[in-house]
C-alpha cells in the first residue's frame, strides 16, 4: 500500500512495473504465445487462491474456485478487452465464481456479519469513545516483520465481513486502483472508498489490541 511515506516513490515504481508485466502477459495470452498460460498460472495461482480463500471463507471452496478461475481464464481470454487491466479482469472472474460456489456450499454462512462490533463504541452519554491507537512507529522492526504479527493481520482481515475483506485485499494487497476495484466488485468508487476506510480502521483496531498485548494475554 502506497501512502505519504518516504518509500512511496519506490512503491509507485513497483506498481508501474507490475502493470507493465501484466500488460505484456495479457498480450502474450491474447496472441496465443506458447508458454503464456503457464506463465500466467505461475504468476497468478497464489494470488487467486489468496483472494478466493478470503472471499469464500473455506479452503475446500477456495481451492475449487481457484481452479475454476484458472480454467475460465484459459477459456475466455479472448474476451479480455483491456489488456492493461488483466488483474482486475481475473479477479472479477474469481469473484463471480466464488459467489456461485457460496450459493451451493455447505460452508456458506446463514447471514453476513455486521462490522458494528469492530467499530468504535458509544459511551453512556451518547458520545463516541475516543479511539486510542498504539504508536506503531515505536514498534521494533523485528516485531513489525515477524510471522506472528503477519498471522494476526491475516486473522484480522479474515474476521471482516466479506464486502470489507474483498476491498482491502484488492486495494491494499493486490494494489488495484479504486476504479479497478469498483469494477471487480460491481460497486461505485465512493462505495470502495467507504468500505476501504472502514476495513482499514477495523483491521488497525485488531492489530492495535495485539500490539498492546491484549491478544497475547488471552
Amino acid at each position: 500500500m502506497c501512502g505519504d511515506l518516504p518509500e512511496a516513490g519506490s512503491c509507485y515504481h513497483r506498481i508501474v512495473a507490475a502493470g507493465a508485466r501484466d500488460l505484456s502477459l495479457a498480450e502474450e495470452l491474447l496472441a496465443g504465445k506458447p508458454g503464456a498460460f503457464e506463465r500466467f498460472v505461475e504468476t497468478y495461482r497464489q494470488k487467486i487462491f489468496q483472494y478466493t480463500l478470503l472471499v469464500c471463507g473455506q479452503r475446500e471452496d477456495a481451492e475449487e474456485v481457484a481452479q475454476e478461475t484458472l480454467l475460465k481464464v484459459f477459456e475466455k481470454v479472448g474476451q479480455l478487452r483491456e489488456p492493461a487491466h488483466l488483474k482486475a479482469w481475473v479477479f472479477r472472474i474469481a469473484r463471480n465464481a466464488c459467489f456461485m460456489r457460496r450459493r451451493k456450499s455447505a460452508f456458506a454462512p446463514a447471514e453476513e456479519l455486521s462490522l458494528d462490533e469492530l467499530m468504535p463504541r458509544f459511551s453512556d452519554d451518547g458520545n463516541v469513545r475516543r479511539l486510542e491507537i498504539a504508536d506503531w512507529s515505536a514498534v521494533p522492526e523485528e516485531l513489525a516483520i515477524n510471522s506472528q504479527l503477519g498471522a494476526m493481520l491475516r486473522k484480522a482481515i479474515e474476521e471482516l465481513p466479506e464486502i470489507y475483506r474483498a476491498v482491502i485485499l484488492l486495494r491494499d494487497v493486490e494494489e488495484l486502483s479504486t476504479e479497478e476495484t469498483a469494477g471487480v466488485l460491481d460497486v461505485s468508487e465512493d462505495a470502495v472508498k467507504t468500505r476501504l476506510h472502514r476495513a482499514r480502521l477495523a483491521v488497525r483496531q485488531s492489530l492495535d489490541r495485539y500490539l498492546r498485548g491484549e491478544e497475547r494475554a488471552q
